[in-house]
């Protein structure tokens, strides 16, 4: 039996987790395994319902599972909050309790989607494969924050931090991914102003000494966010840190089209890994059966992956995917002329009906 912690969290998270629990039945049917699902509660929902927005238990529910699937956190209702009631501080921590430290957030572009990219198909060519490799547990968002003073004297800052050790292991990851892809790796940063990003280049450096076969370059984080508009096919893997990263992962992600198509595997040392879309809780279209849930549905895939050891299941779901949009179906963010609309349900449907029904 396979343990996976659900957290359908806020917004469109049920939704898009409902879906993705569905295509992993169908799995379960084909390949004889058994998944069993604990929901635990993460977000803007546990702070409603227990005052915090991560909650002890779902830290030890998660730490005991096989893997987590996560659907989405967030929303306005919470926004006034302080920092550390927000429901973004439950996933900022959910991560840091299971020491997961690479962000892998892969921004593929499907040849059926071109159309729906805001980029020149002359641009895209044959379409896009980037993997944007993000370092999770450092840098500005864990560093110390500080407000002091009042009135126009008030002052504010956030403290940008790097140590050497999660530098290393962070450029370990993204070298052993480019080595099995294309063998390019670009470690992005800002070293002409920042001196974290200067520790940052020298520590990616050295460790690029243990990886010969593997071309490495560097760009300041401007020129790559430029660069992934102006030519994004140089790119195959990107590397680098959580800031910089959280921000081009989501421009590479609308080369694609649509963030309701991407999805992301957070993964520390061990097997156990954070699976969650790229895309945020969309509270504005909640309840309405419009939510797209193939990013949720590939994070499951891209579980069944890293996690869980079941390559030809994970291929099943993206071979599904690929069948049900050359076959015209379309949820309303990636709509186009000719196209059928379905909804958040019936995308899901049609997913797993078609992982059932593939011959491989």
């Amino acid at each position: 039996m396979i343990n996976i912690a659900l957290i359908p969290g806020d917004g469109i998270g049920p939704e898009v987790i409902e879906q993705a629990k569905k295509v992993l039945s169908a799995i379960s049917r084909k390949y004889n395994v058994e998944f069993n699902y604990t929901e635990v509660l993460l977000g803007g929902v546990a702070l409603d319902k227990t005052g915090v927005p991560l909650p002890e238990e779902t830290v030890e529910v998660c730490k005991q599972s096989d893997a987590v699937l996560l659907g989405a956190v967030g929303g306005e209702k919470w926004d006034n909050l302080p920092g550390h009631l927000r429901p973004e501080a439950g996933l900022l921590g959910i991560r840091k309790a299971l020491e997961v430290f690479a962000n892998l957030r892969p921004a593929i572009l499907f040849p059926q989607l071109k159309e729906a990219s805001t980029l020149k198909p002359e641009v895209l060519g044959d379409g896009l494969n980037i993997m944007v490799v993000r370092e999770l547990t450092g840098d500005v968002y864990f560093g110390e924050k500080k407000r002091e003073g009042e009135g126009k004297d008030m002052k504010a800052w956030d403290t940008m931090i790097y140590s050497v050790a999660e530098v290393e292991r962070i450029a370990r990851k993204a070298f052993e991914i480019a080595r099995g892809r294309n063998k390019k790796l670009t470690s992005v940063d800002k070293a002409n102003v920042l001196e974290s990003s200067r520790l940052w280049r020298e520590t990616v450096c050295k460790v690029a000494e243990e990886y010969p076969d593997v071309e490495l370059n560097h760009m300041y984080v401007d020129n790559a966010a430029m660069q992934l508009i102006r030519n994004p096919k140089q790119f195959d893997v990107i590397v680098t840190s959580n800031m910089f990263g959280d921000i081009l992962s989501d421009e590479a992600s609308m080369l694609t089209g649509s963030l309701g198509m991407l999805p992301s595997a957070s993964l520390g040392e061990g097997s156990l890994g954070l699976y969650e879309p790229v895309h945020g809780s969309a509270p504005d279209i909640a309840g309405q059966d419009k939510a797209n849930p193939i990013a949720t549905i590939m994070s499951a895939a891209m579980m069944l992956r890293y996690s869980l050891n079941m390559e030809e299941g994970a291929a099943d779901i993206e071979r599904a995917i690929t069948k049900v949009l050359d076959e015209g179906y379309r949820t309303a963010d990636i709509m186009q002329p000719g196209m059928t609309l379905v909804g958040t349900e019936k995308m899901g449907d049609l997913i797993a009906e078609y992982v059932l029904s593939s011959e491989e």
